[in-house]
């Protein structure tokens, strides 16, 4: 069973691997070294760890992983006792993630409700019916933004409030 996940995890660093770095524009390996501290959670990775698991070398995994924390992406935490640096997902990194996509759509809301607001004044000006634009997409785009925007916010809301009990 314990191989089957190690497996899993593997396949998994990979796929989200490739979806952050073609998201966030960063190098294949920086973008693994988020995928695999997205997947080990909140006890950490070591830097030793990256190194084996990701198969890459030590200077290959120390550059990147300056450069994450240098970006707030990454965090590190040290235990007492423990020479060793644990990294995880920065706070911050999952802040302004939700803040972009959230920006996103209400940029993306604005011009859907400017195109509407053209369509309409467009279906004055045509007689015939079967011509006329249809408002029903930007109706419903618009009412999936509002939930998506609001479904994050509460997200974010939550994750602070657990943080504030801390």
């Amino acid at each position: 069973m314990e191989n089957q996940l190690l497996e899993e995890k593997e396949r998994l660093v990979e796929k989200l691997g490739v979806i952050i770095e073609n998201k966030n524009k960063l190098a294949p390996v920086a973008s693994r070294i988020i995928s695999y501290v997205i997947l080990t959670g909140k006890s950490g990775t070591t830097f030793e760890d990256l190194v084996i698991n990701l198969c890459a070398s030590k200077s290959t995994i120390s550059t990147h992983l300056n450069h994450l924390v240098d970006l707030k992406q990454l965090e590190y935490f040290t235990k007492q006792g423990d020479r060793k640096r644990y990294y995880t997902v920065s706070q911050c990194h999952i802040f302004t993630h939700m803040e972009n996509m959230v920006n996103a759509w209400t940029s993306e809301k604005e011009l859907h409700f400017e195109m509407k607001s053209y369509k309409k004044k467009m279906n004055e000006l045509i007689t015939d019916d079967s011509e006329k634009f249809s408002l029903e997409f930007h109706n419903n785009y618009i009412s999936f933004l509002d939930e998506v925007t609001k479904s994050v916010l509460k997200l974010r809301e939550k994750i602070e409030h657990n943080q504030s009990k801390l």
